[in-house]
Formats: C-alpha cells, sequence, structure tokens
C-alpha cells in the first residue's frame, strides 16, 4: 500500500493549504462574528478551479480524483469550516447527483456553471419529518400537463439562497409502488414560481455558510427536469451520501488538525509559572492523544477516497470514517479550548469557533447513530 501522495495531489493540496491560511484566514473571524457569506472567498475558490475538483474537465471541471477533493476540503476546514461547507456541499451534494445521472442536456445546461463556481447548487433531502429516516420522505410531485407540479418542504439546505445559488435537486414522492412510495429526484431552478426560500437559521456554527428552509406550493417544472430514472431516487440519494461523507470526514480532519495547530501554537507562547504550559505533562498529553488519534482518523478518510476512486464498496469505509472524524474534531476543538483557558471562551480565538463548528460534524451527512446503523449492517449485523 502507497502512503505518499502523487505529484499533483502534493500540489493541489499545498495550493490550498497556501490559499487557506492567507486568504480565509484573515476574514474568517470577521465573517464568522457578522454571519456573511463568504462570495468573494468563493470566487477565488472558483478561481483556483476548487468549484468542480472531481468533474471531467469537458465541463469545466478539474479532473481530479475524490481523495484530491478530500484534501482540498480538509485544508479548507482546517481554517474555516463554513468555506469548506460551502465548497464540500456544492460539489458533493450539489453538483455530483446532476454529474451522475444527468441527461447530456442537464449536464450541458448546469455543469459547466457549476464547475466553474459561476452557480452553486443544492441537494434537498432533510424534511421536518424525513432526515435520518429519509424514506419518510413528504413532499409530492405529480405530473401535470407536461410539468412536475412540487408540494412540501424541506429544511436545512445548504448553499440554496445565496446571490448565485442556481438549484436544488428534491427528492419527491412520485408515484406508489408495490414496496411502497416512489421516490425520484427533480431538479428545481431558484427563482421558479411556489418555490420560496424560508429566512435562514440562526446556528450555533457554521455562520458563514448559507442555510434556509424550503417550501414548494405548486412548484411547477418540466418533466425533463427528472434526474434519472423515475422512482429510482432513494437509491441514488443513499449513493450521494456515501459520497458526502468522505466530505463530511475530511472536514473533520482538518477542523481536528486546525484546532490541533492552534492548541500547539498557543501552549508554546503561553508561560505559567516560569516556563510554557507545553512544557507540563498535563498539557504535552492532551496534545498527544489528539495528533495521535488525527493520523489514525486521516488515513481511514483517505481510504474511504481511494475506494471510491477505484470503484469499490466504500459505504462501510465512509461510514466508519465519518463517524470517528467527526467524534475527534468535537474532542480536539475541547481540549484546545481547555489548553487555552479562558481565552478559548473569547470570540477573537479562533478554537472558540473550532468549538462551535465541531459538533455538527457529528449530525450532518447523518448522525453518529446512522453511521452505527450502516456499520452494523455492512458488517451483516
Amino acid at each position: 500500500m502507497d502512503f505518499d501522495l502523487n505529484d499533483e495531489q502534493r500540489l493541489l493540496r499545498d495550493t490550498v493549504r497556501d490559499f487557506a491560511r492567507n486568504e480565509v484566514a484573515p476574514v474568517a473571524e470577521e465573517l464568522d462574528r457578522t454571519k456573511s457569506f463568504p462570495y468573494e472567498i468563493v470566487s477565488r475558490m472558483a478561481d483556483l478551479g476548487l468549484m468542480g475538483i472531481p468533474f471531467p474537465e469537458q465541463y469545466g471541471g478539474g479532473g481530479a480524483d475524490i481523495l484530491s477533493y478530500a484534501l482540498a476540503v480538509e485544508e479548507l476546514a482546517r481554517i474555516d469550516s463554513s468555506v469548506a461547507i460551502t465548497m464540500a456541499a456544492h460539489i458533493s451534494l450539489g453538483t455530483t447527483p446532476i454529474y451522475n445521472w444527468g441527461s447530456d442536456e442537464q449536464k450541458a445546461e448546469w455543469l459547466p456553471d457549476l464547475c466553474a463556481g459561476k452557480k452553486l447548487a443544492a441537494f434537498g433531502l432533510t424534511e421536518p419529518e424525513a432526515g435520518s429516516d429519509a424514506g419518510n420522505t413528504r413532499t409530492r410531485a405529480v405530473r401535470d400537463d407536461g410539468d412536475w407540479v412540487i408540494n412540501g418542504s424541506k429544511q436545512f439546505i445548504t448553499n440554496s439562497g445565496t446571490d448565485i445559488s442556481g438549484c436544488v435537486t428534491i427528492t419527491a414522492v412520485t408515484g406508489q409502488g408495490e414496496g411502497g412510495p416512489e421516490i425520484s429526484n427533480i431538479i428545481v431552478p431558484n427563482g421558479t414560481d411556489g418555490y420560496e426560500i424560508g429566512e435562514a437559521y440562526r446556528k450555533m456554527g457554521w455562520n458563514a455558510s448559507d442555510t434556509h428552509p424550503l417550501t414548494f406550493d405548486d412548484a411547477r417544472v418540466p418533466e425533463s427536469n427528472l434526474l434519472g430514472p423515475e422512482g429510482q431516487g432513494f437509491r441514488q440519494f443513499l449513493q450521494i451520501l456515501d459520497g458526502g461523507r468522505i466530505g463530511v470526514a475530511a472536514m473533520s480532519v482538518g477542523v481536528a488538525q486546525g484546532a490541533l495547530d492552534e492548541a500547539l501554537r498557543y501552549a508554546k507562547e503561553r508561560q505559567a509559572f516560569g516556563r510554557s504550559i507545553s512544557k507540563f505533562q498535563s498539557i504535552q498529553a492532551k496534545i498527544a492523544d489528539i495528533s495521535a488519534q488525527l493520523e489514525a482518523a486521516r488515513l481511514l478518510t483517505y481510504r474511504a477516497a481511494i475506494e471510491k476512486d477505484r470503484g469499490e464498496n466504500f459505504t462501510l469505509t465512509a461510514a466508519q470514517a465519518k463517524l470517528i472524524t467527526g467524534r475527534l474534531a468535537v474532542r480536539s476543538a475541547e481540549e484546545a479550548v481547555q489548553i487555552h483557558g479562558g481565552y478559548g471562551f473569547i470570540e477573537e480565538y479562533p478554537v472558540c469557533r473550532f468549538y462551535r463548528d465541531a459538533k455538527i460534524l457529528t449530525i450532518g451527512e447523518g448522525t453518529d447513530e446512522v453511521q452505527q446503523m450502516v456499520i452494523a449492517r455492512a458488517l451483516g449485523c
């Protein structure tokens, strides 16, 4: 097994690392404090080709592999999770369904602008009664005179309400089969009559990312907006969630690393009882434990990405990676705050933001409890 990155992967990682340190870090605290969407940062990421990393060059993408995508997400999250989730949700949840199952016409219409970062894409799965129980979708779409007429609601939808949001792909019940409701995926462009974007959520973290509830009241889109075969939406979004978990795991690794970076920096600078607190054994133990667990979590995340790149079944590995990295991100941020002492409770210090941002990583893309279910089923339980 080769643990080394190739030249292209190292170049991308280093490019994103420099970008995050030089352009994201100086504005991250202000974006979080003012709850401002990072339009200028997204534009710069688009200029760097980051908004379409894993998609073919024929659509304006970077033609890179999933491991490269994970590396980019990790480096962004190492500095700011709001920026990282904006890119990750756009790629893994918003654009990937169109690339995977879109018709030639749908790909030609949407992928060039999405890969170029001119527009953002969102994915509408979660509902008030259909989150972990994703099969309990209540949104309905019925055919009428060549259109789909959609009624229902979605919640916690990332990238749905920005000035550059282009579309949301939603799950909706489109029929009744022998086994129960048939769920399909339908592309709904922003600006569609009857499609309303609710007020942005007030969140504990990810304050600079865009998250809204959505409602559909007799929203009409052409029948041609059906994404893939009718009735295959449930299977499709399970595949999307598997891939999305690689992105969230990479985010978690980035948050854990960023928190560790801050803890190390502060511990070396902070003086107590005549010496740096990094010389105290209790501080060293915290740092050592996080460092060791972080390396193991990083390798598992990379393995999930490599399995996907190879076309292998990566469901188990992605769920395992998502489960342990999310928990590690929370613990790493907590320990970093503890090492900072009272300063860790002050918003000007990045660890305070890391602490608030970390918790969602045990919830989004399937809660820890859902990951445990996925893992147990994959193991034959």
